[in-house]
């Protein structure tokens, strides 16, 4: 299958697929991904363009491909503007082929990083689930593997042009009140959301988490084991088979 390629708002570039089958409603699904990780997740395009989903993989501005400042507007914001796009038209950047897409249901998947631009997200009106895998959800939370000063010099040393932004953006990051979770609980409808974290995640702790859904009502399944959980557990059988009923309710 041929992954397509876009951009949105003149900054955003996205791979997507149409569905391959057409089902009753127009169902969108937009990953939001982890940082600093690979740029294309064409197994889980794939996966959900064959079960009539429009599926879209944006990079975050300032990131990969996209144009603009890496951090210097929160990532739920790139979200909310593909968003708002779908409906006006979006190109296909090899044909100019013209695509629109009126959305009877939005649904955002996020993991690690991405877990605050799917959950921020989640108060616009036309997003109507969202499932996260061990989302970041207190940046002042610690981390036992990746430390917050640490993994800023690490992603501007280690990944270079891929991510491009002023150490100031970064350090955003540390006033609990940019691009966090925690602080917006009192604006986030915990019904929509459904979260899924390990107990023994080093990277992201889950605490956290347990602290967000206590807060939000929102639904959490917690693991004992399974380490930092990425954006492909979407497609394996036991975890799909938990989203596609929740999506559902």
């Amino acid at each position: 299958m041929h992954i397509l390629r876009t951009r949105f708002k003149k900054e955003i570039v996205a791979e997507f697929l149409p569905p391959s089958r057409m089902l009753k409603e127009n169902k969108v699904i937009i990953f939001c991904q982890g940082m600093p990780s690979g740029s294309s997740k064409k197994d889980l395009l794939e996966f959900f363009s064959k079960k009539g989903y429009w599926v879209f993989h944006p990079r975050y501005r300032g990131s990969w491909e996209s144009g603009g400042e890496f951090l210097k507007l929160s990532p739920h914001q790139d979200i909310l503007d593909i968003i708002e796009q779908l409906p006006k038209g979006f190109r296909s950047a090899w044909d100019g082929k013209l695509f629109k897409v009126n959305p009877d249901k939005v649904y955002l998947f996020g993991s690690s990083f991405g877990g605050p631009a799917a959950i921020l997200a989640s108060g616009y009106p036309l997003v109507d689930k969202v499932v996260v895998f061990s989302p970041v959800i207190d940046w002042r939370s610690p981390s036992k593997v990746e430390p917050l000063d640490q993994l800023g010099r690490f992603v501007k040393t280690g990944f270079g042009e891929a991510y491009r932004f002023p150490i100031k953006n970064w350090n955003k990051l540390k006033n609990g009140k940019f691009y966090n979770p925690i602080a917006e609980t009192k604006d986030i409808d915990g019904k929509k959301i459904f979260i899924i974290h390990a107990k023994d995640d080093e990277v992201v702790s889950y605490i956290p988490s347990k602290k967000f859904s206590e807060k939000t009502g929102c639904k959490l399944v917690l693991l004992k084991k399974g380490g930092h959980l990425s954006a492909k557990n979407f497609i394996k059988k036991s975890f799909y088979k938990k989203i596609r009923w929740f999506i559902k309710e």
